[in-house]
C-alpha cells in the first residue's frame, strides 16, 4: 500500500503526502492486525485442530481479551484513516466489512470455495493498492484499479496455499475450501494461473498506455514477475502434497517474496 501511494504521489510529493502515507500505512497495518484477530475468535474451534498453539485456543488469551483487543484495534484503525482523507476512510470501513464477511456470521465466506478467495483478494489485494492510492490521489480514475486487478488476480490464487494445511479442521469445521472440493492436486492446478495471468496483464496494460508508470520498468517487471510464477507454479505441481504439512512449502518463501518485489517494482516504475 506504501508503494502504491508514494507512487501515486508522484510530482506532489510534500511533508502532507508523506504524513498521509505514514498514517495510511500504519492504519492498514493495524486493520490486518485486527481481522486476524476476528478470524481466531470465529475460528477457535477449528485452531484447536489445526493451530493448538495460538493465544486463543491454547489459552493464553480468552474471548473477551481479544473481543476488547480487536475493538482497541478497530478504533485506531478507523481514526488514523480519517485523518488521511474521507475516501481512504470508506475504502478502510468497506475492508474491515469484508474482512469480517470472511470470518463471521452470518457471512463466513470461508465456507464457500472460491467465494473466499475471492473476500481475501479483494481487501488484500485490489483495496490495498487502492487505498493507498487514495492516499495522495482520486480513486475515480482507472489506473489504480488495473493495478489493483493485477494484485487482486494474484491473491485470489496465492490466498489458498494457506488452506492445503488446514484440511481436517476446516472439514470439521464446515469450511469447504478449495483443496477440500478440488483435492489436493485439483486444488493448485486451479490457482496456478493466478501466480502467471496478473503479470502478463500488467505487460498488457503498461503496453496500451493505460498505465502512466516508466515504460521499461513496468515492461521488465511484468516479464520477471511472470518467469517468477511460472517457477512458483513449478514448485507447486512438483510435490503438492508437500504443501499439506506444517512445515513451510519451498514456494511460500517465494510468494511473499514476489509480492514485495511487485509492490517495490511499482514504486520504482512511477518514481523513475
Amino acid at each position: 500500500m506504501v508503494a502504491v501511494g508514494v507512487s501515486g504521489g508522484i510530482g506532489i510529493v510534500n511533508l502532507n503526502i508523506v504524513l498521509d502515507i505514514v498514517l495510511g500505512a500504519l492504519a492498514a497495518m493495524i486493520l490486518n492486525a485486527s481481522s486476524n484477530v476476528i478470524n481466531q475468535i470465529f475460528d477457535l474451534e477449528i485452531d484447536r485442530i489445526n493451530k493448538p498453539k495460538r493465544p486463543l485456543p491454547s489459552g493464553r488469551l480468552t474471548i473477551k481479551q481479544s473481543v476488547v483487543f480487536m475493538t482497541f484495534l478497530y478504533i485506531i484503525a478507523f481514526a488514523l484513516a480519517y485523518l488521511v482523507n474521507i475516501q481512504y476512510f470508506v475504502i478502510v470501513l468497506i475492508t474491515a466489512l469484508i474482512t469480517y464477511a470472511y470470518s463471521g456470521y452470518p457471512f463466513r465466506t470461508k465456507r464457500f470455495g472460491i467465494l473466499a478467495n475471492i473476500t481475501m483478494a479483494i481487501p488484500r489485494g485490489g483495496l490495498l493498492v487502492v487505498a493507498g492510492w487514495s492516499a495522495v490521489r482520486s480513486i475515480f480514475e482507472l489506473e489504480p484499479w488495473l493495478i489493483a486487478l493485477v494484485f487482486f488476480l494474484y491473491i485470489l490464487g496465492a490466498s489458498t496455499t494457506k488452506d492445503f494445511s488446514d484440511i481436517e479442521g476446516d472439514r470439521k469445521g464446515g469450511c469447504r475450501t478449495l483443496p477440500i472440493i478440488l483435492g489436493i492436486k485439483g486444488a493448485v492446478i486451479a490457482i496456478t494461473p493466478s501466480f502467471v495471468i496478473p503479470f502478463i496483464l500488467l505487460i498488457i496494460f503498461r503496453v496500451a498506455g493505460l498505465l502512466s508508470g516508466n515504460l521499461i520498468i513496468l515492461t521488465a517487471l511484468g516479464v520477471v514477475l511472470s518467469l517468477w510464477g511460472l517457477y512458483i507454479a513449478y514448485l507447486l505441481l512438483r510435490k503438492p502434497d508437500e504443501l499439506c504439512l506444517e512445515a513451510n512449502h519451498p514456494s511460500w518463501r517465494h510468494m511473499y517474496l514476489l509480492m514485495l518485489t511487485a509492490q517495490a517494482g511499482f514504486a520504482f516504475a512511477y518514481l523513475i
